[in-house]
């Protein structure tokens, strides 16, 4: 591969989408990748697409947002979505995967499609190929050299938000007698555990939590905030992206916040005393053979030694031995609606694009959606074509559009969710017939742009 028609800088969800939509439509690729060589403080294998945040690739449900967004990325051939299916693990209505067989499925395939070459090499800007196509997908990691480049080149200052891995725990260390198998409202199977907590036992896990000595914060992490030496800064002026909002700047919020959001027990009932519990920590399975839980939405940025400490007073939890406790790291993402084309082109750099969490979407799942279409734009490019936008009712169209939205506001990213739908055009006040009519217009709409527009894998 002498001359690569486009260099795709990070093999993560996005960039292995973007690559893998290039090749299959005849465009050869450089796939950059720096780890091993060099590592982040989130990843730990040498995996491409690897999964840090979750084991989960959302709901499945074809009724969901997620669901009608995994749809139209099928569709187009996604390398995340096909190999996910094939490392699949009980996870009751959403997607979850082995991480371990989902990172190797992935880095295989793609190492080894003919079109694709991947380079082992920290991308730096210099490297940059003026006349070439270049697609950065380096992530809420990106590095320094990377987001000061970037920072200049769109004129703005970079935005940031804070992400943290949830603790992981053998399942031999949980107890099966406090915590129970069921899924809210018996929907989804039996996949989750559940450790219940009376009204006593909540508040006292609380408390500890809120006093838990908490690795402090970084100056490069705060935003110009300045944070106390005790890590116990004010969450309101530390721009968390609330989806992920570490635990313990939940409980600062108030003693029964927890309660009424991450450990809201409704749904579910304790068969010890056929009642609903005043709150529940809920595990979910980390591969197949169900080996490993992790603690969902216990994202958190406690030091390890807390970490043990606190969530061991969970009941079910007391003797947990931890296989992985949660790391707080970085994300960065660029003012997208201000900076980006609707191609998530830079402004002023024709052959420069940016996708994946870098455009200001969150979750790996609208990541790689972001790679899809950022492969479509550059490899049509890279042929001398261009490509029509994808229908402003599709899912892939709602993120875009959110992408793009002059509306005058303070950016900030965002899943898949209704509120990114355009509402039907007669007002429609059941919420059931509005979504169903939201989920027919964009598979409708999808499928006619699918025939014509986006070329075929």
């Amino acid at each position: 591969m002498s001359e690569p028609c486009v260099h795709v800088i990070g093999a993560g969800f996005a960039g292995v989408e973007c690559a893998w939509a290039c090749a299959n439509r005849g465009v050869s690729v450089r796939l950059f990748e720096m780890r091993p060589q060099v590592s982040t403080p989130a990843h730990r294998t040498a995996h491409f697409a690897e999964l840090v945040c979750s084991n989960s690739l959302k709901s499945k449900a074809l009724d969901s947002p997620a669901g009608i967004l995994k749809e139209e990325m099928a569709s187009l051939g996604s390398i995340v979505l096909r190999s996910a299916a094939a490392c699949e693990v009980p996870g009751g209505q959403a997607l979850a995967v082995d991480r371990e067989a989902f990172g190797e499925l992935v880095t295989q395939e793609v190492r080894q499609h003919p079109r694709i070459e991947v380079v082992a090499w920290e991308w730096r800007p210099e490297d940059r190929e003026p006349a070439g196509i270049t697609v950065l997908a380096t992530g809420p990691l990106s590095t320094d050299p990377v987001s000061r480049w970037l920072a200049v080149a769109t004129g703005r200052e970079h935005l940031h938000f804070y992400d943290s891995v949830s603790p992981t725990v053998h399942a031999d260390s949980i107890d099966t007698s406090i915590a129970f198998a069921a899924s809210r409202y018996d929907k989804g199977g039996d996949d989750y555990l559940n450790c219940p907590m009376d009204k006593d036992e909540y508040l006292a896990f609380v408390r500890e939590l809120v006093a838990a000595e908490r690795v402090p914060l970084r100056s490069f992490e705060t935003g110009g905030v300045r944070v106390p030496d005790t890590g116990h800064e004010d969450p309101s002026k530390i721009p968390y992206f609330a989806g992920c909002m570490p635990i313990e700047a939940i409980a600062d919020r108030g003693e029964r916040s927890l309660a009424f959001g991450n450990f809201k027990p409704v749904g579910l009932t304790d068969p010890r005393t056929g009642r609903r519990p005043y709150a529940v920590l809920q595990l979910r399975p980390e591969n197949r053979e169900k080996t490993l839980f992790s603690l969902v939405a216990c994202q958190n940025r406690l030091k390890w030694g807390e970490q043990k400490r606190v969530f061991r007073m969970v009941p079910g939890l007391a003797e947990a031995e931890f296989a992985r406790f949660g790391v707080m790291h970085r994300n960065t993402y660029v003012d997208a609606p201000r900076v980006l084309d609707h191609e998530l082109r830079v402004a002023g750099l024709e052959n420069v694009f940016v996708t994946g969490q870098l455009t200001g979407v969150e979750g790996y799942v609208e990541s790689a959606a972001m790679g899809i279409w950022s492969g479509l734009v550059a490899s049509h490019q890279a042929q001398g074509g261009s490509v029509e936008p994808p229908p402003r009712a599709s899912a892939l169209g709602s993120l875009l559009a959110h992408l793009s939205d002059p509306t005058e506001r303070e950016f900030a990213p965002m899943n898949i969710n209704w509120g990114l739908f355009p509402l039907p055009e007669e007002p429609v006040r059941d919420k059931g017939v509005r979504r169903a009519a939201q989920l027919a217009r964009a598979r409708e709409d999808f499928a006619e742009w699918r025939a014509h527009a986006a070329g075929s894998e």
